[in-house]
């Protein structure tokens, strides 16, 4: 028989955490996880502050008691969590300031702008002046040299909508018509209260790093990105970027969806869904039938012989280059299709990232030579032997013979499709370049965005597990290098695109709901993983699914079903050669 061992200690009536040198540090049972910092980390650097905390593998703010014993490592802000709790912060600041200002004055928060910054507007009267943007910027300033603390309380559902019903702030009150529970957090900056879907900083004393920058009809809410968290960059002018928001604007108005809450109604009525869906696939097409006029036009004109399309990773370029492919014949100019993995240089050549594994996604990956020397040659009307990478032996090997005939164009899809180094021996009088991305997305609410990044992370993991078999963590765990990758070859480049392509629906976070959630709720407790589906699953939260019978609606050719499957694109191979074609 085993004697149970019994302990005789006294009930201690402190906690240990530990931190990630392993040393170990006890305080009173309550003690903040900020305290815990302050206490090991006296003189933290000022220029990448501690934002938050990873508590017992979950994601918590500095304000958070601990009251078991526990490891904490430190989120700095030039991670990805410390960045977007610390852009949630700074609007929470913004709006604050505003309100101080000019009782009652309302803020939109729009899109995200390149450099790091978020475009908005000031709602129901006129812009801001320059005048007025110094003095907001520099109440602002006050508020952090106070260091205000900001409370998080959770309140009745009922109190919060009569404070949003007093402020007559709608966009909120949409939203709450979603809400399930009977209760809501609010977090109080100054006495003024307003909801977040994510965590917050402790005190206005760590959003040091911010500025307002004047533009037409708005302004730029400047914040630090996380590869450089103590700097500001100057904010160039992004022109095409900008018809891109703008476009994205007057499509949400003629659609009649400003926020979530609006898209969340047509879905629980049920009466316009079918209008929504097919008015916003019509408008993709348009687009792209646009996008190819333009670009037989240059072909008469100006003589192009070559159209690159590029675009982050999910952003639905397989599916856009087949509908340009097709829009450009039906304006009798027939693509010949290249594939750039097929010129990808032999696997011993392949440059290393810095970890020592094959970087593909690095330009010194493609044989940008023989790529080159294939498309001047083509566009002179010869006879070119294209290769073919053999992927299982790792080795390019030949492929069939090519020649560009009258009225053919060559269509590349790319990630390098922007960088003028994949093309350097080509006239750029020959070259039509696209830029694809989901460059904006409906908002929750004024104040809360949904990043684009995260709805072409929903799109991979529903493509993911569909094809690849890879479940959601696998994606998740790979997200991160993925990003990086796109920060080096694709976003630098943006601006030389000659058209850009929108690839975000308006409805398309309500149709991935359904897919994507019991995904994320399979991702394991514990994990890195874990934190980033458990915020996934936050924002979802707030939108309404579309129903399964709603589902079929989506057009066979939609650009999401590259993502949700059953897309009627997946068997049209533009990639064959003309003479194939002739043939049928």
């Amino acid at each position: 028989m085993t004697t149970p061992f019994i302990s005789h200690s006294q009930p201690r009536d402190d906690v240990r955490v530990t931190l990630p040198d392993r040393s170990v540090l006890s305080g009173p049972i309550g003690t903040t996880i900020g305290a815990f910092f302050a206490a090991a980390f006296p003189a933290a650097p000022q220029a990448d502050p501690i934002i938050a905390a990873i508590h017992n593998n979950q994601l918590r703010e500095l304000t958070y008691s601990v009251r078991h014993d526990a490891t904490i490592e430190p989120v700095l802000l030039s991670t990805s969590d410390g960045g977007r709790i610390y852009r949630r912060s700074l609007v929470m600041l913004l709006t604050t300031a505003a309100d101080e200002m000019w009782p009652g004055c309302r803020i939109s928060v729009r899109y995200s702008v390149a450099d790091g910054g978020f475009y908005c507007t000031r709602l129901g009267t006129t812009p801001f002046t320059p005048q007025e943007l110094e003095q907001l910027e520099a109440h602002m300033r006050q508020i952090v040299d106070a260091d205000a603390p900001i409370v998080k309380r959770v309140v009745p559902l009922d109190e919060a909508i009569d404070l949003f019903e007093s402020r007559q702030e709608q966009d909120k009150l949409r939203l709450l018509e979603q809400r399930t529970r009977d209760h809501l957090t609010l977090y109080t900056l100054r006495g003024r209260d307003d909801y977040y879907y994510g965590y917050m900083v402790a005190s206005t004393g760590l959003l040091r790093y911010f500025r307002l920058i004047w533009v037409r009809d708005g302004f730029i809410l400047q914040y630090p990105r996380q590869e450089d968290p103590s700097r500001l960059k100057p904010i160039r002018a992004y022109d095409k970027l900008s018809r891109v928001f703008r476009q994205a604007d007057d499509w949400l108005q003629m659609l009649g969806v400003e926020d979530m809450g609006h898209l969340n109604r047509i879905i629980r009525d049920g009466r316009h869904i079918q209008e929504l869906i097919l008015v916003a696939e019509a408008l993709h097409e348009q687009h792209v039938a646009e996008i190819a006029q333009e670009i037989v036009q240059r072909y008469h004109e100006g003589g192009v012989r070559l159209a690159l399309i590029a675009g982050p990773s999910s952003s639905g370029k397989t599916t856009f280059a087949k509908r340009l492919a097709i829009q450009l014949i039906t304006n009798g100019l027939r693509p010949l299709m290249l594939e750039l993995d097929n010129y990808f240089v032999d696997r011993d050549l392949t440059p290393r990232d810095e970890k020592g594994e094959y970087d593909f996604e690095a330009l010194g990956a493609v044989n940008v030579k023989l790529f080159n020397e294939h498309l001047v040659r083509l566009s002179a009307g010869e006879d070119v032997n294209l290769p073919r990478f053999d992927f299982m032996a790792g080795k390019s090997v030949a492929g069939r013979t090519v020649r560009l005939e009258a009225n053919q164009i060559v269509l590349v899809e790319g990630i390098h499709g922007l960088n003028p180094h994949l093309v350097s021996d080509v006239p750029r009088n020959l070259i039509f370049r696209v830029y694809v991305s989901a460059l904006t997305q409906l908002n929750i609410d004024n104040h809360n965005r949904i990043p684009t990044t995260d709805v072409r992370l929903l799109r991979r993991i529903v493509r993911d597990t569909r094809t690849r078999g890879h479940d959601a963590a696998s994606t998740l765990g790979r997200w991160a290098s993925v990003r990086r990758g796109e920060k080096i070859n694709i976003f630098p480049y943006q601006e030389n695109a000659d058209a850009m392509f929108n690839s975000a629906l308006v409805y398309e976070v309500a149709a991935l709901r359904p897919l994507v959630e019991p995904l994320l709720l399979q991702v394991p407790l514990g994990t890195p993983a874990h934190i980033e589906a458990k915020r996934l699953l936050s924002f979802l939260g707030w939108v309404r699914p579309l129903p399964t019978e709603y589902q079929r609606l989506i057009p066979d050719t939609s650009l999401l079903r590259e993502f949700v499957g059953d897309s009627i694109l997946d068997d049209y191979n533009p990639y064959r050669p003309a003479d194939d074609l002739r043939d049928l």
